[in-house]
């Protein structure tokens, strides 16, 4: 899967364009101590959680199977701004306070069906805020300053963060481009006409 077909897939999964893309595209993710990052063990877990809910697993792995919540950490910590770090910390939080508030149970206890019943209140939450304080909706234009927030610039819901991230972590990592899309690590030349049945997976080359 190109670059622009998976901005194109996170945008149309989340509504609106990739936040700090244009950095998370370019970055190659070092394996890093978590000490380095905003986030620590337990917080990683509850990201892979979380993740798993919006990638779970089925016939092909899950978020968790990715480690998406290591990924995460990283690419908070080094591509987000201050404001977006924020932003996205005090959504954990929130849906923290949301599980007990709503169950009386911590996210990790949630029943699946729970879980998927939070998760889709907060996808419709997010998309009506980003529509309603004016966040960028569009796809990728090549133009990152269209689509990369500034301090004075509408935030996104944190739940768009975590669902871009989500999908962004996953189909990028080894778990989700050689488990669910399909990779050849070798050069080939262009086929504009190569055989495609309905129901083959992507390709992540």
């Amino acid at each position: 899967m190109e670059r622009r077909e998976l901005l194109k897939l996170i945008a149309t999964a989340t509504g609106t364009a990739l936040f700090a893309g244009n950095v998370l595209a370019y970055t190659d993710v070092p394996a890093v101590p978590l000490s380095d990052t905003l986030f620590n063990e337990k917080d990683v877990a509850l990201m892979n959680e979380m993740g798993e809910v919006i990638i779970p697993q089925t016939d092909t792995p899950g978020a968790k199977a990715a480690n998406v919540g290591a990924t995460m950490a990283v690419l908070i910590t080094d591509c987000y701004t201050p404001l977006l770090q924020k932003t996205f910390l005090d959504g954990i939080k929130k849906i923290s306070s949301l599980s007990q508030s709503r169950f009386n149970k911590q996210f990790v206890q949630l029943t699946k069906q729970e879980r998927e019943a939070l998760f889709n209140d907060l996808d419709v939450e997010a998309k009506a805020a980003n529509l309603a304080n004016g966040v960028y909706q569009g796809v990728e234009t090549g133009k990152p300053s269209q689509w990369e927030p500034g301090t004075d610039e509408p935030t996104p819901h944190y739940f768009t963060l975590l669902k871009q991230l989500t999908l962004y972590c996953f189909f990028t990592s080894q778990v989700g481009a050689t488990k669910v899309l399909r990779y050849v690590a070798i050069p080939g030349r262009y086929d504009g006409a190569f055989p495609y049945k309905k129901g083959d997976k992507a390709w992540a080359t």
